[in-house]
């Protein structure tokens, strides 16, 4: 292995390097690295790797192998900007991952790190990634854009305002509670639930800060939502689909913006706006919303058709559900909305945690109208890739659990049309 401070050109070239926290910690890719280049490589912590980049000598690299661990989530800011100067430079990057969160390990690879390698290395992992990097990139420019255009397509429909849609908030009531999961899940069942005329369904991802509805339909975040939430007051229907991005030509997603915004850079009038315009032309509007309490919370709760409450059998939830019915009681606003769903239920067999289940709600005065079932490691997996429950794992009894709701409220609805009609 070259040091650092060796990293110049001399007899034996050096043709790649790792760039880590500390190399010592990868014991298993220094082998597999001496394995494949011998004395052709070198490495670099995160410090050196900024400055070595920017110089003439990294011209001669082929590639670099980034090494991270859970601990450099931390330190993710600087990371990402040595994986842009790398691709800036021409230089392919080989992402080698030891246990770091989904979240930032998408955020990783959506830099455009050309491959990915998880740690520890499995036999010959390494070794078939540096083959495929050192293969040359399918050319033509012009096949390009169309790749991320088939996927990422805007709504096809146009902005005519003959929708009149229900509006159906989905509001997790502690953390990990499993709201956006379930916000994409419904959407997406809805979507879908009709195969000769389907409704038309808009999931709006209002959480501006966390947002995870791009990441769990592994869409893009467009710099035109930022646009519309900057100035709802100019914006039209025609502006608003262009922001949205339809997933699989049936589900049309307003995704959260690309950079954390403060909650406040809407207000009450804004997310009126927003809403009008979503109604206006589907039939279903979906909005995931942020933890927090706002002031435009008001605003989607008067107008919704259902605001979905979820929780967990947990202290912290029982005790921001009093909190939440407490504080709308003492406004007037219309509490009776809420419609409490207990997300990661109990099992039918399991009496002493149903009897749990029954004792919480009389002691909070609520009902709990939906439970649903552990989906288990197939709920993450299902979300790393970006796919609905449906599309990985349709037999998940949480998948199925969605897919009776979404039935009862696309059969409901549709009764009551006919009722109008």
């Amino acid at each position: 292995m070259t040091s650092v401070a060796n990293l110049q050109p001399d007899p034996a070239p050096v043709v790649a390097c790792t760039i880590s926290r500390d190399v010592q910690n990868f014991e298993l890719l220094i082998d597999d690295m001496e394995q494949e280049l011998g004395e052709n490589w070198g490495d670099l912590s995160f410090e050196d790797a900024a400055i070595f980049l920017e110089q003439p000598d990294a011209g001669s690299l082929q590639f670099v192998a980034v090494a991270v661990d859970d601990k450099d989530e931390a330190d993710l800011t600087r990371i990402t900007e040595i994986i842009r100067t790398a691709k800036g430079r021409g230089i392919r990057v080989v992402l080698i991952a030891d246990q770091v969160s989904p979240v930032a390990l998408h955020q990783l690879l959506r830099l455009g790190a050309d491959d990915f390698v998880p740690y520890p290395l499995p036999e010959g992992a390494l070794h078939e990634a540096i083959e495929r990097i050192r293969q040359p990139a399918p050319a033509p420019a012009a096949e390009q854009p169309a790749e991320p255009e088939e996927p990422h397509q805007t709504p096809s429909f146009k902005a005519k305002g003959d929708r009149d849609a229900v509006l159906l908030p989905v509001h997790g009531l502690a953390g990990g509670t499993g709201a956006s999961t379930f916000a994409a899940n419904l959407a997406w069942e809805l979507a879908t639930i009709d195969k000769q005329n389907p409704p038309r369904v808009c999931l709006l991802d209002l959480d501006l800060q966390f947002g995870a509805i791009a990441t769990y339909l592994d869409l893009p975040r467009r710099e035109a939502v930022f646009e519309i939430l900057q100035d709802t007051e100019h914006a039209d229907s025609d502006s608003f689909l262009q922001a949205m991005i339809t997933f699989n030509d049936r589900l049309h997603v307003f995704t959260a913006p690309s950079d954390m915004l403060p909650l406040d850079i809407i207000g009450p009038e804004d997310v009126s706006r927003l809403l009008d315009m979503a109604m206006a032309n589907f039939d279903f509007v979906i909005v995931d919303m942020p933890k927090t309490i706002v002031a435009w919370t008001e605003t989607v709760l008067s107008r919704a058709h259902v605001y979905f409450g979820l929780m967990e059998l947990d202290l912290r939830s029982a005790q921001n559900v009093l909190r939440l019915t407490r504080a709308l009681k003492a406004e007037g606003l219309p509490h009776e909305k809420l419609r409490f769903v207990l997300n990661r239920a109990p099992k039918f067999t399991d009496l002493t945690a149903k009897s749990r289940v029954k004792r919480m709600a009389e002691s909070l005065d609520i009902s709990i109208e939906v439970q649903l079932p552990d989906g288990g490691a197939q709920v993450t997996q299902s979300n790393d890739h970006g796919l609905p429950l449906s599309e990985t794992a349709a037999k998940n009894p949480l998948r199925k659990e969605i897919g009776k709701l979404a039935k009862q409220l696309f059969e409901v609805n549709k009764a009551a049309e006919t009722s109008r009609g």
